[in-house]
């Protein structure tokens, strides 16, 4: 079988994209791993499917590398909201559409950044080594001295199997340093990878809410500047009393390449 695939990247972090409106393509756990496997396949953080929905622009089909889905992905979604502007499946550079955590809106806003709404999160768990959340899939963000000296996947690994997260099947998790008020440095180990990625949209969210959190900030609006190894991103939200709403990540997200492979 001949796919015709497109690779996008937001902040760094890599997806195949495929066009599948038709509903004819179906592809096995097998291949979703080869796919996305980098010394073989492609290569990616994760292959989205572009589908057709009755209600909304389009609707957003996601899997991580390990073949596991039913989660979302704020880089991702940027990244196909940039992917249907350039295949002309929308107009306008407003759009909702659907993906695994429900409905969601975003503007493009340039030729590089797009404008994702996430997911409202009612619930932040406080540990004693950090924070758990879940932004539209499941995050531990952790505070650290220099995240440069972190060791991201020896803790990653170890906290994203920690016995506290077993029910969620696991989670993401986050480094982070203050590097000032409202600026942090960030480092994530991403589950369905099971590594460090250079960027990760709902982790970035995760550890923006975290970090507001942790200082106890008043309610109202804020906008956190989050800086990954190679990118800067915004998370606009509004603290209310019993929870973070109107959540926006604000980032890049372009187009690599497209061509055909055979499966």
């Amino acid at each position: 079988m001949k796919i015709h695939f497109y690779k996008y990247e937001g902040a760094g972090n890599d997806f195949i994209i495929i066009d599948n409106r038709d509903s004819n393509i179906h592809l096995t756990l097998s291949q979703i791993n080869f796919l996305c496997q980098r010394h073989f396949g492609i290569g990616s953080d994760g292959l989205m499917f572009f589908n057709n929905s009755e209600k909304e622009d389009f609707a957003m089909e996601f899997y991580n590398p390990d073949g596991s889905g039913g989660m979302m992905c704020g880089n991702g979604g940027r990244c196909i909201v940039r992917f249907a502007k350039d295949i002309k499946a929308i107009q306008s550079n407003k759009v909702s559409f659907l993906a695994p955590d429900g409905k969601h809106t975003a503007e493009i806003i340039d030729q590089e950044n797009v404008c994702l709404k996430m997911k409202d999160v009612e619930k932040v768990y406080e540990y004693d080594d950090g924070y758990y959340l879940n932004t539209g899939t499941s995050h531990f963000v952790k505070k650290v001295k220099n995240v440069n000296d972190v060791d991201v996947f020896k803790e990653g690994k170890k906290l994203r199997w920690d016995s506290r997260f077993e029910k969620y099947n696991g989670c993401n998790v986050n480094f982070y340093t203050e590097k000032k008020e409202n600026e942090l440095l960030i480092r994530t180990f991403e589950r369905g990878v099971e590594g460090e990625t250079l960027a990760c949209g709902t982790g970035i969210v995760a550890t923006a809410i975290a970090y507001i959190t942790d200082k106890k900030f008043n309610e109202g609006n804020y906008e956190i500047v989050v800086k990954t190894q190679h990118n800067e991103l915004k998370v606009c939200v509004k603290k209310e009393l019993n929870k973070f709403s109107q959540v926006y990540l604000i980032g890049p997200a372009k187009k690599v390449y497209q061509a055909d492979i055979e499966i």
